[in-house]
């Protein structure tokens, strides 16, 4: 199958506008890019899945927990170990945190072995403060296998009905979606709790059926007909969400903020996938960046929070501010309404892991032996 590569660029627009979301740029942006950044990465996600899985599911489960459940641990536990040595380095305090005034503090031992043992058991327990967006492993990790068990239940049914049979391809992939909405509805009207998730399960959910639309586009992308002014129309649609029923992937949502999710995230999807289109026509060094980057989200993900620190040096210097406000979460957010810092930050967030992911890569290819030449007549 031909690599898609609008799908990476949709990535890639996707983790650019996390970091900008992380780097306290403007509220109107702010508003604007949360409406729909992260369904972005659960529908791009699902574009992938496919039907094989159902009678494979040993695979997918395996790709899955390589894919998400390992890098997790690997960096969680990393952030784990240099947690201390952070206070000691003077990068996180206990007077600087994030913008509702909280703070973090040093471990004692057995907080190290319980964050440990939180992290193995249930992907939780990291370090809020340098690993703050860490919750998109496990919300996908639980998304997609949660996709997988209650499509083939789904099918199951279907196969039971000789009338529905013939339309058991649609009906089941948008079975789902409905249950998972249903599901989130009934969560956010009550106040519930899925005490087995960290968080409670609304992300989890939430994916799930953003992982559903991500199918789903995919059977249909053949019809979809990309248009500037669909473009324009999307945007304006997640513009007037982002002002007036403002939602986002919070855990914490309320049923109002649920019902006003769906509708913008998928619209600002469909607005990333038309910009992705027209981006992907036009070969250059614009496309080869994003195209990487899509194909590199991780290190993003990982790194970006504490690439920040350099970026905040220089803000510390700039306004001659308190040294210790490096530990500011995830940003120094004096004077951050009112400078263009955010651009910044947003540079050095997705520079800096790209930039030691492609220089590893090179060393990397560098390192390995040349292929041998065939023999000679």
């Amino acid at each position: 199958m031909q690599r898609n590569t609008v799908i990476s660029i949709c990535k890639a627009l996707a983790i650019i506008l996390m970091v900008i979301g992380h780097a306290d740029a403007p509220e109107a942006i702010h508003l604007f890019l949360y409406e729909f950044h992260m369904p972005v990465f659960f529908i791009t996600a699902g574009f992938f899945f496919s039907l094989r899985y159902l009678t494979d599911e040993a695979t997918f489960v395996k790709k899955r927990f390589k894919g998400l459940y390992v890098p997790f641990l690997k960096w969680a536990v990393f952030f784990l170990i240099i947690h201390n040595w952070m206070f000691d380095l003077g990068i996180l305090n206990e007077q600087y945190g994030n913008w509702t005034g909280g703070v973090t503090h040093p471990y004692s031992w057995h907080q190290v072995q319980q964050n440990l043992w939180t992290m193995v058991t249930a992907m939780g327990g990291y370090d809020q403060f340098l690993c703050g967006a860490f919750w998109f492993f496990r919300g996908l990790l639980v998304a997609s296998i949660a996709y997988l068990i209650i499509y083939k239940g789904i099918d199951y049914l279907i196969g039971k009905s000789p009338r529905l049979l013939p339309h058991r391809q649609l009906i089941a992939p948008i079975g789902v979606c409905v249950f998972m909405l249903l599901l989130a509805a009934w969560k956010t009207s009550e106040g519930l709790r899925i005490i087995t998730l960290i968080q409670g399960g609304y992300r989890e959910i939430m994916g799930t059926f953003f992982f559903g639309v991500g199918f789903l586009f995919r059977k249909w992308e053949q019809h979809y007909r990309v248009s500037w002014w669909m473009t324009i129309v999307f945007a304006v649609i997640v513009a007037l969400y982002s002002q007036y029923l403002t939602a986002n992937m919070n855990w914490r949502s309320s049923f109002i903020q649920f019902l006003s999710l769906p509708v913008p995230a998928i619209c600002g999807f469909l607005m990333t996938y038309n910009i992705a289109t027209w981006l992907n026509r036009y070969d250059g060094v614009v496309k080869r960046f994003l195209v990487f980057c899509g194909d590199n989200t991780l290190p993003i993900f990982v790194f970006h929070i504490i690439s920040f620190k350099l970026v905040s040096l220089l803000k510390i210097w700039y306004y001659d501010l308190d040294f210790a406000q490096i530990g500011c979460h995830m940003v120094i957010h004096d004077h951050a309404k009112d400078d263009f810092f955010w651009i910044l930050y947003t540079i050095v967030g997705v520079g800096i892991p790209l930039g030691f992911t492609w220089c590893s890569q090179h060393i990397r290819k560098a390192q390995q032996p040349p292929s041998s030449l065939p023999a000679a007549d």
